[in-house]
């Protein structure tokens, strides 16, 4: 069986090829072509950790994963990290394990790559600046998307401790230069202090936060601007307000799923803002062409995201056909 580590499965799933394999995925999923029970979450007592197990198949890859994975706030800012697990691939035709991948890594880069589908799909063509809310891995990793995505001219960072956020432009414009001249697809990075600030000025808006309560307010919010909703994946969370999803267009990665975890539409509903039919429809249906994305310029169009196995498996099938062709990764008898 394959084993691959962090450091493995980030130098063979890059960006630009995880959101290939992501929209790919949830055009899969919108076909029916995938089992995807709700995953199971154990609330750890007197805490605010979990831990969770995420199963799926997939009849058009003829694979199944889980992905087992824990959840430990309090390790932030500490040696290890607030998620941490595996995904286990299996072969769907005679069960047999294939792999074993680092799932912090996956998780990474495979949600911000389908936040990079929804604003290919959703944000207008001229979009020109994005703004992150949040300057953790996934604030690094929205960068990345949001850049193979589309070609904004300014990325702006808000988090609530500015020097994390100063600290995230840094380390971009380490990896992409620290301005417009040195890149094929010009940027700017920008360290914003005001989160309304930031919203108002841009045409893209990616929530990427541990936030509980909103820290997005719908009177922010331009006509024509699209927001990606990341951070929050539980019932009682949320990051935007209730006039912010009213006014929104709304796309969801999986009806199912956004009806019992996302706090962002399940609130709003409760307080009689929005009903149900306030979905548009999932990512995988507007990739299809069997629903409509943004109808004009001037519509706010929202996604949320909430993570799915589906994701997890088409990366880690992806990774284990790769790593065998490149000789990559450790290879074990069980």
């Amino acid at each position: 069986m394959l084993i691959l580590n962090r450091r493995e499965v980030i130098s063979l799933l890059s960006m630009p090829t995880c959101i290939e394999l992501m929209q790919a995925a949830l055009a899969s999923l919108s076909r029916g072509e995938v089992i995807l029970p709700l995953r199971p979450v154990i609330r750890i007592p007197d805490s605010p950790n979990a831990f969770a197990v995420m199963p799926t198949y997939s009849a058009s890859l003829q694979a199944s994963a889980a992905k087992i994975i824990s959840v430990y706030p309090a390790n932030h800012g500490t040696a290890l990290d607030s998620h941490q697990g595996l995904v286990a691939l299996f072969d769907g035709t005679n069960g047999k394990p294939l792999a074993i991948m680092d799932a912090f890594s996956i998780t990474a880069i495979r949600t911000a790559a389908v936040s990079g589908v929804a604003t290919k799909l959703l944000a207008r063509r001229d979009a020109k600046t994005v703004a992150i809310l949040g300057a953790g891995t996934q604030g690094r990793s929205h960068i990345d998307a949001m850049l193979a995505a589309h070609p904004f001219d300014r990325v702006m960072i808000w988090s609530r401790t500015k020097a994390h956020a100063a600290a995230l432009v840094t380390e971009a414009e380490g990896r992409y230069g620290p301005g417009p001249v040195s890149r094929a697809r010009p940027a700017t990075f920008i360290v914003v202090d005001d989160v309304d600030a930031a919203v108002r000025e841009a045409d893209v808006v990616c929530t990427v936060t541990a936030a509980r309560e909103p820290i997005l307010r719908g009177g922010w919010l331009r006509p024509g601007t699209h927001v990606n909703v990341v951070g929050s994946s539980i019932p009682s969370a949320r990051e935007l307000d209730s006039e912010a999803v009213r006014r929104a267009r709304v796309f969801v990665d999986r009806r199912e799923s956004a009806a019992k975890e996302a706090g962002d539409l399940i609130i709003p509903m409760q307080e009689g803002v929005i009903g149900p039919d306030h979905i548009v429809a999932e990512l995988g249906e507007v990739v299809l062409g069997t629903a409509r994305g943004r109808e004009d310029d001037q519509q706010i169009t929202l996604f949320k995201s909430l993570g799915l196995a589906v994701e997890d498996l088409a990366c880690a099938v992806y990774l284990q056909e790769r790593a065998v062709r490149e000789g990559a990764g450790v290879t074990v008898e069980m």
